[in-house]
């Protein structure tokens, strides 16, 4: 896969697991694509580790579960990260 296809998979994995999880997230497009592509990394080498799996492909619904899964996963990360932060200003 190349890295334009990447980035669009980060983008488009990090959109989805906005909808996914309940709540407000904060965020432009930029971090939705930050929290996709790291997500998308995370969840290549979890699914890689546990699984054998790997994200080979833009039309793999394999990359895209993989993709998502670990998107939800470092959003949820963020989440607490950037709430602490915000309750501790108030």
């Amino acid at each position: 896969m190349g890295f334009l296809a990447f980035l669009l998979l980060g983008l488009i994995a990090g959109a989805i697991a906005k909808l996914i999880l309940p709540g407000k997230q904060g965020g432009g497009w930029f971090v939705t694509l930050l929290l996709g592509v790291v997500g998308a990394i995370l969840g290549g080498w979890l699914g890689g580790l546990l699984f054998g799996a790997k994200i080979d492909g833009f039309f793999d619904i394999t990359s895209w579960l993989l993709a998502i899964g670990g998107s939800i996963i470092v959003l949820l990360i963020y989440g607490l990260i950037v709430g602490r932060g915000s309750k501790a200003n108030n």
